[in-house]
């Protein structure tokens, strides 16, 4: 029974690295940076919770420790690409010739810093 628990935790492992690994190859391949972004954000949350599930499975003693990191890494990883993903768009990074719509330019169209600026109340 054992060896069965720690193959399954090895194939998630393994599983978890195969997904880092094709995130550090879509930030290679893809053709903007806002691509960039969604491709290593998606493959590395994935791939760091399979591993780290596998790890749970191996290593069941550890279960507070992976826990936290869990729950840390699924609050940091989207929180800080879409921040950087503002923030380049923000800066005026070009999107790729492929893309067909830009929801933030989009938005920035109803809504303006200025405007929130000009209609400002507090004294």
């Amino acid at each position: 029974m054992d060896s069965t628990i720690g193959i399954i935790g090895a194939i998630l492992t393994l599983s978890g690295s195969i997904f880092i690994f094709l995130g550090a190859l879509g930030l290679v391949r893809m053709p903007d940076l806002f691509n960039r972004i969604q491709a290593g954000t998606k493959a590395s949350t994935l791939g760091t919770f399979l591993s780290l599930i596998g790890l749970l499975i191996i290593t069941p003693q550890w279960w507070g420790k992976l826990i936290l990191l869990m729950i840390f890494i699924l609050i940091t990883n989207p929180v800080s690409s879409h921040i950087l993903a503002r923030a380049a768009h923000f800066i005026g990074v070009p999107l790729a010739d492929k893309t067909v719509t830009d929801k933030y330019k989009e938005e920035e169209k109803t809504f303006s810093i200025k405007d929130e600026i000009k209609n400002d109340t507090h004294d």
